[in-house]
């Protein structure tokens, strides 16, 4: 079934009105009418290892929903207004009796949304055959940055659709916007979140900051900045301009990496100089090997499927480990400089723990 673009039978349309979109023979508006976005109480939370999700949503509360975002591994559950608290609770302790571990649980109140499997079949179907092309014009002026993290078309086209439904389960018929605009508005903020969802939000927005200026300064000035005018230019001052670029610098690094082993396409990564760690602590030669290790440890895994956390650099553990084994710094300093918890720090620390002990007795082998 295809889309169409049809009049009311009531109101042709003529040269200066545009004819209200239909899918599958519902109108766009009623079919929005016709499921009401609906408040609901919400919780958030991340936890350290795969939740075993079909046993999860077996023993969910009557009433009670849960979402899984793949690409945030981020879980969302969904219940009646005033039992958000006591869901919490109920998640915090289905998880501790499964060793598992929660992170970042919270609870939301009166969240609005809507499931859009209960939208009409052939509506949402058509909805979303008509929004993915558009939304992928949309989208040109944002390539260079999809690409970095969806370089495979069909990748891109399973993202776009996702992010259709997840616009329809969050737009609201009742504000008197169209649902392209509402559209349109939040690809601009997903595509952002990509960045800040792989590499972590302070890195993401440090380099995008940055970036603006420099495009600004440039179409001001129509030349590049200077270090001293970039620095001006922010309001910050040379040696922040200068730890905020390395920062940005690591993280392209560790965007770019698709191997460590030295394979066709393998992608140079620069790590801080080793002088930087103390002597006492390790020869040069064993500084080099622990830095490759540690490197490999954090590069996303070609295994693993797409959408997981395996396939995403660890930019988190990474600096993690860098910043209190050799930078001198305690892990309070690092969660106030990267503006995350410590709890969060160690689960993306472990993760390297794990596949580092495996990476260190390979190479000294």
């Amino acid at each position: 079934m295809t889309s169409a673009v049809q009049n009311t039978p009531d109101q042709p349309a003529d040269a200066g009105t545009r004819a209200p979109l239909v899918f599958g023979g519902v109108p766009e508006a009623e079919g929005f009418a016709r499921v009401p976005i609906t408040a609901r109480d919400r919780v958030h939370f991340r936890v350290d290892r795969d939740l075993p999700l079909a046993g999860f949503r077996a023993d969910l509360p009557d009433g009670v929903t849960v979402s899984h975002d793949e690409g945030e591994g981020l879980y969302r559950v969904d219940g009646p207004c005033g039992q958000g608290q006591v869901l919490a609770d109920w998640i915090r302790a289905w998880c501790a009796g499964r060793d598992c571990t929660t992170v970042g649980l919270r609870a939301e109140a009166g969240v609005r949304r809507r499931a859009p499997r209960d939208l009409p079949p052939a509506f949402l179907e058509d909805l979303c055959r008509h929004y993915q092309p558009l939304s992928l014009k949309r989208l040109q002026r944002n390539m260079s940055t999809i690409r970095l993290h969806l370089p495979d078309p069909d990748d891109l086209g399973q993202q776009v659709a996702e992010w259709i439904l997840k616009a329809v389960g969050q737009y609201d018929e009742t504000k008197g916007v169209p649902f392209g605009a509402f559209l349109a508005t939040q690809l601009s903020k997903w595509v952002h979140d990509l960045g800040r969802n792989a590499h972590g939000r302070t890195a993401a927005d440090t380099e995008n900051r940055q970036q603006k200026a420099i495009a600004a300064f440039q179409a001001e000035n129509q030349r590049r900045p200077t270090e001293r005018e970039l620095a001006a230019y922010m309001g910050q001052s040379v040696a922040t301009l200068r730890r905020n670029s390395q920062t940005v610098a690591t993280l392209n690094g560790l965007r770019n990496l698709q191997s460590l082993d030295g394979g066709p396409d393998a992608t140079e990564v620069l790590l801080p100089d080793s002088h930087e760690a103390p002597d006492q602590i390790m020869d040069e030669a064993d500084q080099t090997l622990l830095s490759h290790a540690l490197t490999a440890a954090c590069a996303p895994d070609p295994t693993a499927a797409r959408g997981q956390r395996a396939a995403q650099p660890n930019v988190l553990g990474w600096a993690t480990w860098y910043l209190t084994t050799w930078g001198g710094h305690t892990k309070t300093q690092v969660s106030a400089d990267l503006g995350t918890s410590v709890r969060n720090m160690n689960v993306h620390a472990d993760r390297v723990e794990r596949v580092l002990k495996d990476r260190l007795a390979e190479l000294s082998e």
